[in-house]
C-alpha cells in the first residue's frame, strides 16, 4: 500500500484508473467538471500496473480502479464520489484541498 498511499498524497486530486474503464473516466469527467486537474495514474498503462492494483484491492477497494484521493485522503471508488457529489459535499472538499477555487 505504500505505492499508493506515495503517489495519493502527490497532489490536491489522485485518480487510479484504466484506460478501458467507463465509471473511471465518468468520474475524471465529474472532478474535471469543477476546475480541478486531477493527477490521474491509469493502471493498465504502468509497468506496476498489476502491484498497485493488488494494492487498491488490500486497501478496500471493489472494483479497484476508479480510486480517489482528495487532499491526500482516501475518499472511495465511484459510489463514493457520486454521494458526495449528491450530498453537496464534493466541491467543498475540492476547494479544501485546493483543488479549486471558489
Amino acid at each position: 500500500m505504500d505505492t499508493i498511499v506515495k503517489l495519493g498524497s502527490e497532489s490536491p486530486v489522485v485518480i487510479f484508473s484504466k484506460s478501458n474503464c467507463c465509471m473511471s473516466h465518468t468520474i475524471d469527467t465529474l472532478i474535471r467538471g469543477y476546475g480541478a486537474n486531477p493527477r490521474v495514474y491509469e493502471l493498465d498503462r504502468m509497468d506496476e500496473g498489476e502491484k498497485m492494483e493488488k494494492e487498491l484491492v488490500a486497501l478496500g477497494c471493489n472494483p479497484s480502479v476508479p480510486a480517489v484521493f482528495i487532499n491526500k485522503e482516501f475518499v472511495g471508488g465511484s459510489n463514493e464520489v457520486m454521494s458526495l457529489k449528491i450530498r453537496g459535499k464534493l466541491k467543498p472538499l475540492l476547494i479544501k484541498a485546493n483543488a479549486i477555487w471558489v
